[in-house]
This record gives C-alpha cells, structure tokens and sequence, in this order.
C-alpha cells in the first residue's frame, strides 16, 4: 500500500456523490481532504472477505471488483459489480463485519478510506451523509433488480439485461458508448451473476448475435445493434439505476 498523498486522487468520489446530492465546495473540499491509501490489486486479490472485520471503504480508481457470497457446494454467486468512480463497501463503515466478499475482477487500484474517517465526516457534513445514504440505496435498487434477474428471468433475457446494464453504468463511467464496449467479464463470471454455466452463456450471446441483437468483433467486444430492440429482449428499464431526469435518453 502507498499512503495518499495528492488530494485529486479522491475526485472520482466527489463526482459519484454529487451525482447523488448537493454538495457544496465545502463538502468537495472535505471529501478531497479525507486520509486514504493506495492499494493496487491483481485479477482476483480480494479487497475483503466474508466474516472479516472491514476497517476500510474504498473508492474504485482503476479497474473493476465484484461482490460475492461463497455456498455450501463452493459454487460463487456475484451479486454485483462495481467500476471507476464507485464507492465500495461504504455499508462497512457501519457494519464492521463483512457478510460478503469483494473482489478484483481485474488489475486496479483502489482508494482505501480508515471507517473512522468515513464515520467522522458523514456527521461533520450532512449533506455528505445524505449523498452516501442515496448511494448506498441505489446500490440496493441493483441488488434487487440482479435477484429478479436470477429469479425469474429465462437465460436470453438475463443476458440481454446484463449488456444493457453494462452499456450505462460503463458509459455513466466513461469506460464505453451505449452501443459499444467492451465486456468487463469473462463467459464464466457472467454466468456466476446470472445463475447459468458458461457453456450457456456462450450459447446464449450467440444466439443473440445470430438475431442481430448484438455483434462481437472479439471475445469481449460488445456492439449493440438497435439499443431498443435490446432492451425489450432484456427486459430493461433504467428505473432501477435512479440517473437524472437530464440523462441522454436512449433510443
């Protein structure tokens, strides 16, 4: 780990939550001024795990980390993903112990923000507290929609609502284009967050090339033909992710 020591290091994390709230200069100054430090990680090093005592949020800076809960058989079900500019684990900072896992999905870097700290300014600065509090329900908006998805959506339609899904929040995080980007999972993390095995997803994103929904110029290239065509395959609506009423509608 690297002690912070320059203070645009935290500016993805002021932009998250003045997305969500409003936030004075102030308020951006004193996130800007929060201790923290820097944590590069590995494909699959894990931030936290299950039953640990978390002393640390962490704001994503690089890269790309998913949530996860281990089962009795071994089997791993992702139940969300998290990319630049996203707080994680903010609910640790009062929680303590880690009910689930979080791991690196891919090489990044992480912000790592002392608990105490988090705690400290959230009643120094309401307005800050307020911002956490709609981010942390929104997070819980997308858990809901991700359980609906394993529930009682079939394989097509699962797919097909991750890519939507993945088309927004990579182009809110300025990683993609609606209609092209890159996949930030592999075949077999895509079927641990859909319930399905990876022969399945295979088959599945064939199937929806070869209906002209999407194309794939390569194994994580995602090009979506007619967004809208998508969208009803997938089921979607961007309700879930709560984004402005000024967010560029998709056609």
């Amino acid at each position: 780990m690297q002690s912070g020591t320059n203070s645009s290091t935290l500016e993805p994390m002021v932009e998250k939550l003045a997305y969500r709230g409003d936030l004075s200069a102030k308020d951006c100054a004193a996130i800007m001024a929060l201790p923290f430090t820097i944590q590069k990680l590995e494909r699959g090093q894990y931030i936290v795990r299950e039953r640990e005592i978390a002393k640390h949020s962490c704001v994503m800076l690089a890269g790309y980390s998913v949530r996860s809960k281990i089962v009795a058989t071994g089997a791993r079900q992702i139940v969300a993903i998290h990319m630049k500019g996203e707080l994680v684990d903010l609910q640790n900072s009062l929680l303590q112990v880690a009910d689930h896992s979080v791991e690196a999905l891919s090489a990044g870097k992480v912000a790592m923000i002392p608990r105490e700290e988090v705690i400290r300014l959230t009643l120094a600065r309401p307005q800050i507290a307020h911002a956490m509090w709609i981010d942390t329900l929104v997070d819980a908006s997308i858990f809901r929609e991700w359980i609906a998805n394993v529930g009682r959506r079939d394989a097509r339609t699962r797919v097909a609502h991750l890519l939507c899904e993945f088309s927004v929040r990579l182009r809110m995080a300025g990683l993609g284009q609606e209609t092209h980007y890159e996949l930030p999972m592999t075949q077999e993390q895509l079927a641990d967050a859909t319930g399905l095995t990876s022969v399945h997803i295979n088959r599945t994103l064939k199937a929806l090339e070869k209906e002209g929904l999407i194309e794939r110029a390569n194994a994580r290239g995602i090009v979506i033909g007619e967004w809208r065509k998508l969208a009803d395959a997938g089921d979607f609506d961007t309700n879930y992710l709560h984004l402005r009423n000024n967010e560029p509608a998709l056609q």
